[in-house]
C-alpha cells in the first residue's frame, strides 16, 4: 500500500528472550521487568510468527477479529491450539445461540438469481448476509449493504461463523443445502427448486440435466430432512425476461410446463420470508394469468390447499 506504513506491531512478531542494561525496551509486548542492582531483565512474549501475507491482510482489513468476520482464513499456531482471539469467538457463537436473528443468508451471491434476491432484500431493508465467491466484485457491487462470506459449505467451522445472527436461508441453486451438515439456529429454509424441470426433460437434454437433477434432489432431501421449517419453490424454466410484466400460475403441474422471469422467481423467494410454514411447504409455480397483490395471502392460501390435500 503506498504511502502507508505499516503498525510496528507487525514487524515485531515471534517468541523472544531479550537481556538488556540499558532502559531501552523492545517493540515485542513486555510482560515481565525485574529490576537489580546491576542491571535490568526485562521477558517479554510475543505472538507466534503468521506469514507476511497475513500480516497485510491483517493491517488491511482491521485485525485477526475482523479477518474472521470477513471470512478469512484462520491463523492457527504450528501446535494447533486456539488462541486468545479464536477462544473468544468460539464463546461469541454459543451465545449468540440465543440472540437476535434478523439476517437472511443467501447462498451462491454471484449468480443471477441471488443478485437479484440480494438487491430484493436490501430494497426491504433486511439485513444481508451472502455467500460469494469473489469479494471483491460482490463488494463493488453490493458495498456495506451486504456482508460477505466466502467459505466450503461442507466446513462445520466455516458456516457456524457464516451463519451468526442468521434466522433465515435463501438458496437459489443447486448444491449448496445437500453439502451443509446442520442448519443449527437457523428458523426458515427457502429453497428454489429446478427438480420439476429437469423430471420433465427426456432425450440429450435429460442427460444434460442429469448432474443438476441429482444435486436438486439431493438439497430438497436434505432440506426436509434438517428438522427446520422450510420452503421448497419449484419453478417453471427460469427465464432472463423482466419480471413484474405478467401474473403467476400455482396449479400442479405448472413448474413442469411453465416458465418464469429469474427475476419473478426472486421475489417469490423473497416474499416466502414473510410466512414460515410449521413444518415445511412446496409448491409449483410459473409465470401464469394470477395477478398477486398480497403475497402473505397468497402463500396462506398454498399452504392451506397443501394441508387439505394430505
Amino acid at each position: 500500500m503506498a504511502g502507508t506504513s505499516l503498525p510496528s506491531s507487525l514487524l515485531s512478531q515471534g517468541p523472544s528472550l531479550f537481556f538488556s542494561s540499558s532502559n531501552q525496551i523492545s517493540e515485542a509486548k513486555c510482560r515481565i521487568v525485574i529490576t537489580s542492582e546491576k542491571r535490568c531483565l526485562v521477558r517479554c512474549f510475543a505472538k507466534k510468527k503468521i506469514s507476511f501475507v497475513d500480516q497485510i491482510l491483517d493491517y488491511i482489513e482491521g485485525g485477526p477479529k475482523l479477518r474472521k468476520w470477513y471470512g478469512a482464513p484462520e491463523l492457527l499456531p504450528k501446535d494447533g491450539s486456539l488462541s486468545g482471539d479464536d477462544e473468544e469467538i468460539e464463546a461469541e457463537e454459543e451465545e449468540d445461540l440465543d440472540g437476535d436473528k434478523d439476517a437472511v443468508f443467501v447462498t451462491d451471491g454471484d449468480s443471477d438469481l441471488g443478485q437479484m434476491i440480494i438487491l430484493q432484500l436490501i430494497v426491504k431493508g433486511s439485513r444481508v448476509k451472502a455467500l460469494v465467491k469473489d469479494k471483491r466484485k460482490a463488494l463493488e457491487a453490493f458495498g456495506a449493504y451486504v456482508e460477505l462470506t466466502t467459505g466450503d459449505a461442507s466446513d462445520e467451522r466455516f458456516l457456524r461463523k457464516a451463519f451468526r445472527g442468521v434466522g433465515a436461508i435463501i438458496s437459489p441453486t443447486e448444491g449448496f443445502l445437500s453439502n451443509v451438515k446442520s442448519l443449527r439456529g437457523v428458523k426458515h429454509a427457502v429453497l428454489l427448486s429446478q427438480l420439476s424441470v429437469y423430471e420433465s426433460s427426456g432425450g440429450i437434454q435429460a442427460m444434460m440435466n442429469n448432474k443438476a437433477k441429482k444435486l436438486a434432489e439431493g438439497d430438497e432431501k436434505a432440506v426436509i430432512a434438517s428438522n427446520v421449517p422450510y420452503t421448497i419453490i419449484r419453478t417453471g424454466k427460469l427465464e432472463n425476461s423482466p419480471g413484474g410484466n405478467q401474473g403467476f400460475n400455482f396449479s400442479s403441474g405448472a413448474a413442469a410446463k411453465g416458465s418464469i422471469s429469474k427475476e419473478d422467481a426472486a421475489r417469490i423467494c423473497v416474499e416466502a420470508l414473510s410466512v414460515v410454514p410449521p413444518t415445511g411447504l412446496i409448491f409449483e409455480v410459473s409465470n401464469g394469468e394470477e395477478v398477486v397483490s398480497d403475497w402473505e395471502g397468497q402463500l396462506m392460501k398454498v399452504m392451506q390447499r397443501q394441508s387439505e390435500k394430505k
